[in-house]
């Protein structure tokens, strides 16, 4: 479960929640080599 939104009504929180699943290894193996490269276009910038 991820909290998408959350809002007072009537002096009570209510949380819009959504159902989500984990990355697979090769997801999270892709999302970390763009993280890698955005670093170091960041650092070549400096």
């Amino acid at each position: 479960l991820v909290p998408l939104r959350l809002f007072w009504s009537r002096g009570r929180a209510k949380v819009v929640l959504g159902l989500a699943r984990g990355r697979k290894l090769h997801d999270k193996r892709e999302s970390v080599r763009e993280r890698e490269a955005r670093r170091e276009l960041e650092r070549a910038k400096r």
